[in-house]
């Protein structure tokens, strides 16, 4: 009975604590929000932009499902409907962060938020004008129910997400109190705001939610489902009645009266599109395309335009991805010899022109990298005894990766590399690197198309000269979205990207947790516990100093874990689009953002 009567004191002690909150227009991770109270757009929009028009985007993959918050089918569900590429068309948030702060929330479903100093609570008041497509309004009782939902049968993350919350209670009539539990990070209010969409629950069947369905469901968002060609193509149509549309946070966005998001099975055939004018948009990521494709006639007139964007962020990190649950690459020796072995140097020259620069860190271009950068006393102290597991030069900023001569054989790289199969436990016999057994170093590359494929063969080569049987696989995407959700392959390629404010999506990636769960996107298979601790420092962090130190002490265990073979990036975004399609002047900080470009040739 005394534990019952302490625990009611606490919550309702809370919920004072809630009442007696200022109400917060926007919140920061770190700091405060950069736009004041009562700002009038986003400065990375057009505000007197004429709605109206239309776009197509094109897409690589299929669809059959209309759900993307569950694990079936949840690399085949229809783009836009919860996307932040061409945006959150049919669900929303409860607040919407800019693009133009590492990470910054305004509001949206909720008007404003009221929170404590250690982020143990979030209460969201909802905007009372909040409505449903189908016109009824946007409920306390859709939060929680929405949240309950998800965490009993959404797909990880939404899942993981909400298992952080102790309790959720309706406050009045337009709020929700959420308390955290101990699982809880000072990101987590920051990630159930931005990250999770609110569902109607007069609308949405519980029992069956966690099948795929084409019903077309009811959103609050400023679009509807106009149609639908399963694996073909998705057309949204833009609802005069949208509740949100001027809303400072929403003022020079959604300015299309029709989306459509074409699929295609290839690369190939979606550029082929785009050159007839079925597809408005190709951002394009391979420096041979973008200098050799555009010599077609829609060019030259004019009709499709190039540009090229420069955003300021890291540089994030794309590279062959070992999957540590197989044994040959359990031995950190042996991913390190493998990663000596690739020949970045060749293949920059002979494929790319040199357009390329090697990533070096998971953070590069940014203060949060560790590349090139001591570990000074304070962040000595915040790993502990973890520094003894860190590479003495990644710890001392010593570390780079080798440049070889560009032939394709540097010998004196891959006697190093040989070196460190041996410490692995393979040595050279009869032209083929063995085990203590006389069993070969064999794996599989598995890759999603004939870019990956590209880059696959050279480095098969560079292996084969060391007696390592290397075969690469090229499967279509329903095959290769099977067999990631299962962690059934050896290797692949996959990009990581990086932010200014990384945060619960690196557990996804790095954690124990996640190693262990179907359709995470832990495809390395990490579970280590330093590696667990690191990422508790940058999630639990205070100061912007803490934050940094402790993102650069995890960009060291990472790159001292030879997790993946890094590969390259460039600095810059290429997109080619039709003339009559037009965007701000103003870049945001992350980098060109479609939502806010419009139809120049609206009436």
């Amino acid at each position: 009975m005394q534990a019952l009567r302490i625990a009611a004191f606490l919550f309702f002690a809370t919920l004072c604590n809630a009442a007696a909150a200022q109400p917060l227009y926007g919140i920061a991770m770190h700091g405060d929000p950069a736009l004041p109270a009562g700002f009038k757009h986003f400065p990375y929009v057009n505000p007197d932009v004429k709605k109206g028009g239309r776009i197509s985007y094109g897409v690589v993959g299929t669809f059959d499902n209309l759900n993307p918050f569950i694990l079936k089918s949840m690399r085949t569900t229809a783009r836009g409907m919860w996307d932040p590429e061409y945006g959150n068309l049919l669900y929303e948030p409860l607040m919407v962060r800019s693009r133009d702060e590492p990470f910054t929330l305004y509001g949206l479903l909720a008007q404003t938020v009221e929170w404590d100093d250690s982020r143990s609570y979030i209460q969201f008041n909802l905007n009372p004008d909040a409505k449903w497509s189908d016109g009824q309004p946007v409920t306390p009782d859709d939060v929680i129910f929405t949240f309950q939902l998800l965490r009993d049968k959404g797909r990880v993350p939404f899942s993981s997400w909400l298992e952080t919350i102790a309790s959720m209670a309706k406050v009045g009539e337009h709020s929700v109190l959420i308390r955290f539990n101990e699982r809880a990070n000072r990101e987590t209010p920051l990630i159930i705001a931005s990250s999770l969409p609110i569902l109607p629950k007069h609308a949405t069947d519980t029992d069956s939610f966690d099948q795929t369905s084409l019903r077309i469901p009811v959103g609050s968002a400023p679009y509807r489902i106009k149609s639908i060609d399963p694996g073909q193509r998705i057309v949204f149509e833009r609802r005069p009645d949208y509740w949100g549309k001027n809303l400072p946070s929403k003022i020079g966005i959604d300015n299309y009266d029709e989306i459509t998001v074409n699929y295609f099975l290839q690369d190939t055939t979606l550029f082929e599109a785009f050159k007839k004018g079925d597809v408005d948009i190709y951002p394009d990521g391979s420096p041979g395309h973008w200098q050799q494709a555009y010599n077609f006639p829609a060019v030259t007139s004019g009709a499709i335009v190039k540009e090229t964007f420069t955003p300021k962020t890291p540089s994030g990190m794309l590279g062959f991805v070992f999957n540590t649950r197989r044994p040959m690459f359990a031995d950190k020796n042996v991913r390190k010899g493998l990663t000596l072995a690739f020949d970045f140097e060749w293949m920059n020259r002979n494929l790319y022109s040199n357009a390329y620069r090697r990533t070096q860190s998971y953070w590069q271009n940014s203060d949060l990298s560790s590349f090139g950068v001591p570990a000074d006393a304070h962040e000595l102290a915040m790993l502990g005894p973890i520094k003894d597991r860190i590479d003495p030069d990644v710890l001392d900023g010593t570390y780079k990766l080798p440049v070889s001569d560009g032939s394709g054989r540097d010998r004196k790289i891959l006697r190093k590399a040989v070196a460190l199969l041996k410490e692995g436990g393979y040595t050279i016999r009869g032209e083929k690197m063995v085990d203590k057994n006389g069993r070969q170093l064999s794996f599989e590359i598995l890759t999603q198309n004939a870019d990956q494929e590209r880059i696959a063969i050279p480095y098969r080569r560079s292996l084969e000269l060391l007696g390592i049987a290397v075969t690469i696989r090229t499967v279509d995407d329903s095959q290769y979205q099977l067999r990631t959700i299962n962690y059934d392959y050896d290797m692949i390629i996959k990009s990581y990207p990086s932010s200014l404010s990384p945060g619960i999506e690196q557990v996804g990636r790095w954690g124990s947790v996640a190693a262990k769960t179907e359709g995470s996107l832990n495809f390395v298979g990490v579970a280590d516990p330093d590696v667990d601790t690191l990422m508790s420092h940058f999630l639990t962090a205070h100061s912007a100093e803490d934050f940094r130190d402790a993102v650069r002490s995890f960009d060291r265990m990472l790159i001292s874990g030879y997790y993946l073979v890094p590969l390259y990036h460039i600095d810059q975004q290429w997109a080619a689009r039709r003339s009559r399609i037009a965007h701000p002047d103003a870049l945001p900080l992350y980098g060109y953002y479609l939502p806010a470009w419009w139809d120049a040739s609206a009436q």
